[in-house]
């Protein structure tokens, strides 16, 4: 098939401004910062090669060891070719790659071709593969998505061949690739299901781009086995909550991947026939506006807790845990492929704004650390990494997020060229030179000369959805009427030619669809957020040494106006800018804004409740003190939680949960108060109705027996009281990174040697 449209290399633009050549060389002074060699411990090791390198701690010292590396890759690769890299340090990462090429051509033929660093488990090194096929998938001592990492892996090293056309690289991406082949080629059914149950990142994705390169229609098979047939089928529907309870970064690159066959087969002959991969087109462009119409915020951002919720429920499901920055990242990636193939801005659109108020604001600029959540609640604030004791997956995603800021702002399309985002930058296609020059939102003029150019052409100029009123425009001081063609301004231009836009800016409101009171505010494409100060902003730990704030500081969520309907017909009038802040008048609380990515220290405020007349005693919320989420071993087998379970299974395809198989049982530390009445807060199914569940504290029996359902819904939660004399009979203290709080273990079992019902989504501890 042929694409609309293809974007400028990486090296072809090169921004300009402070924010922005910061952002980037914080990112490079980290990634030199990181020891090659330590990220090559684990893959040594697991070759049977003696080496004098430890493996980095947190996440790569444990079963997803080695997904690291693969970001990693990319993002070096990205760096190498970025203009706005310093030679010296592109010739480096060049350099790294041709060393990682070497030592993966020594490592992999150890193992069948099979890169993998991962501390060892019973049964060598793919044995959490093996695991995956038979269902066992307790993520610290049997499978922690073995596939997601060699999909980051096999990416990787796609990207590091492409910058540095390394022969090596290429090859051990190959025999990578084979090893895949061989096993995916193999699985009946039942065990495709079973693997395809657990998260595999992008493997569809990866292996199309392989077969792309290589014209090896084995990658194409075994690309096409990660194809899941039956979730496509469910997104074409278009039907009500089709992406309830899914793990968000587990779907996302599984349409990528979709997106990616229609791309490298379509039209093309394989197996002797012609492939017709529409289907896998339609099934991106469904699925992506399904997220962003159903399940994004202003920011561009989604999820909560890493999983999509019913469709239109967002204000319901604001916390601390929203919005991963892995999801944005592939959504990104999402959204400007299918610009490339359709052409239509309404993903540029999307970019744009996902690019400036999530990726952005992922970044804290004097550490160039990035965050894992950016909380859609008030009164928290945004959580970064640390540089060699964490390594989350968003920590790689960052990684690569920082080295290609830009490469999505210009593409080309035969000889005209698209201005996909207003960036101070320097553009080259060709022998074609723009030089742009903007400040929005802080400004509203653009300047584009055109440095260069052997023949006249056209330059299309995207319309923003931002864009607050009529767009003007000038070529060499003279006012031009223009043509709109798909929502851009098409402009013919030469060299010497000067323009000078004016897109007008300003303040903007955007509701949730689930509470019709509650409201951002932005200014031109930036969100803005409320200074909520710097109060006490320690930081805990949730799921597997992930970071998140500690505590929820703010004095009110909600502004009562005099007439609140008046505020959000014209906000403009209330929202007054005074510099680089934006005060909110008229109110009872004179909240101060300013702009959203480029905070990074104070607690805040993206979303308020702007109601009508005077402030009353307002409910009080309720929030849970604690949370488990039974199923998805991340935040299961944590330090506080630390599951603990026998002959049990647990599932992640639809929504999350854990069941006990007959004579099983599993267990959680629940952090609880011990001076107020503790509530359990249990979800279960309605298809689960009258199988066993019993509920204890030690010898306390919560509840026991068959359990019943409301007669209508799908999901219900089922509320169980802690007696206050079972609190202080086994609470015990549990200490964890320096933080003392009392817990209750509660045991979750069936009885009758049956099967129990099923544990869902959340287990709440409350305490009333």
């Amino acid at each position: 098939m042929t694409l609309f449209a293809e974007p400028l290399p990486l090296g072809k633009i090169r921004l300009r401004g402070e924010f922005m050549e910061n952002a980037l060389a914080k990112e490079v002074r980290y990634l030199l910062s990181l020891d090659v060699g330590r990220l090559l411990a684990g893959f040594y090791e697991n070759a049977g090669i003696p080496t004098a390198y430890v493996r980095y701690g947190g996440w790569e010292n444990l079963l997803i060891g080695g997904h690291t590396m693969g970001h990693y890759l990319s993002a070096i690769a990205q760096a190498a070719r970025n203009s706005g890299v310093p030679a010296q340090a592109q010739e480096e990462f060049l350099g790294r790659i041709r060393r990682i090429g070497d030592a993966f051509s020594e490592c992999g033929p150890k193992n069948g071709g099979l890169l993998w660093a991962a501390p060892l488990i019973e049964g060598g090194p793919a044995a959490q593969f093996d695991n995956v096929e038979r269902a066992r998938t307790n993520i610290v001592t049997e499978a922690w998505v073995p596939w997601y990492t060699l999909h980051k892996l096999l990416a990787g090293l796609i990207d590091a061949y492409d910058a540095s056309r390394y022969a090596p690289v290429l090859a051990a991406a190959s025999a990578l690739g084979d090893w895949v082949v061989r096993r995916a080629l193999s699985w009946d059914k039942e065990t495709r299901d079973r693997v395809l149950s657990v998260e595999y990142g992008g493997m569809n994705d990866c292996l199309y781009e392989l077969y792309a390169r290589t014209g090896n229609a084995d990658y194409a098979r075994a690309a096409h086995v990660f194809d899941e047939e039956p979730l496509f089928d469910a997104i074409l529907s278009e039907g009500k909550d089709v992406l309830k309870d899914r793990h968000a970064n587990t779907t996302i690159p599984k349409v990528l991947g979709a997106l990616k066959r229609y791309v490298c087969l379509d039209g093309k002959s394989v197996d002797g026939g012609r492939v017709d991969a529409t289907r896998y087109l339609r099934v991106a462009e469904v699925f992506f506006r399904m997220v962003v119409e159903r399940h994004t915020y202003v920011t561009g951002g989604n999820s909560e807790w890493e999983h999509f919720g019913a469709d239109y429920v967002l204000d319901a499901e604001r916390t601390n845990c929203n919005c991963e920055t892995c999801n944005v990242y592939n959504m990104l990636k999402l959204a400007r492929l299918l610009f490339c193939v359709t052409g239509d801005k309404y993903y540029t659109d999307y970019y744009d704004n996902a690019f400036t108020n999530s990726v952005l604001s992922s970044q804290n600029p004097e550490t160039g650390m990035t965050t894992y959540f950016q909380p859609m609640a008030s009164g928290y604030l945004k959580v970064f990494s640390r540089p060699y004791d964490k390594f989350w997956c968003c920590t790689g995603s960052g990684m690569e997020n920082f080295t290609k800021l830009g490469d999505s702002a210009a593409y080309v399309r035969g000889n005209d060229i698209y201005l996909e985002q207003y960036l101070s930058m320097r553009v080259e296609a060709d022998a074609r030179v723009l030089d742009v020059s903007c400040n929005f939102p802080m400004e509203e003029e653009a300047e584009i000369r055109i440095g260069c150019a052997p023949a006249p052409f056209v330059l299309y100029l995207r319309v923003p959805d931002w864009a607050n009123g009529a767009i003007t425009l000038e070529k060499n001081g003279a006012g031009q009427a223009f043509e709109q063609q798909s929502g851009h301004i098409a402009v013919p231009v030469a060299q010497g030619d000067l323009l000078h836009i004016v897109i007008p800016v300003g303040v903007r409101l955007h509701g949730l669809p689930d509470c019709k009171d509650v409201f951002a505010f932005s200014y031109g494409g930036a969100v803005l957020s409320a200074d909520l100060g710097t109060e006490d902003e320690q930081e805990t730990t949730t799921g597997v040494d992930v970071t998140i704030p500690a505590r929820r500081i703010l004095s009110t969520e909600s502004v009562y106006f005099p007439n609140a309907a008046e505020v959000i017909a014209h906000p403009e009038r209330y929202l007054v800018r005074q510099g680089d802040r934006f005060l909110l008048t008229g109110g009872d609380v004179p909240f101060v804004f300013g702009l959203h990515y480029a905070r990074f220290r104070e607690r805040y405020a993206v979303y308020l409740h702007l109601r009508d007349g005077a402030r009353r005693a307002e409910e009080k919320e309720r929030v849970p003190i604690d949370v488990v989420q039974p199923g998805y071993g991340q935040y299961e087998t944590d330090a506080w939680h630390s599951l603990r379970e026998e002959h049990t299974l647990s599932e992640t395809a639809r929504g999350t949960s854990r069941r006990c198989l007959p004579g099983g049982w599993f267990s959680y530390d629940f952090r609880v108060d011990l001076t107020k009445k503790n509530v359990l807060r249990i979800r279960l199914r309605r298809e689960d109705a009258d199988r066993p569940l019993c509920v204890r504290v030690g010898e306390e029996v919560l509840c026991c027996g068959r359990v019943s359902a409301p007669s209508e819904a799908e999901e219900y939660c089922l509320d169980l009281p802690v007696p206050q004399d079972a609190v202080v009979r086994y609470a015990r203290k549990k200490c964890v990174d320096g933080q003392e709080k009392p817990v209750l273990t509660v045991r979750f079992e069936g009885s009758d040697g049956e099967e129990s019902a099923r544990l869902c989504e959340w287990i709440e501890m409350f305490a009333d």
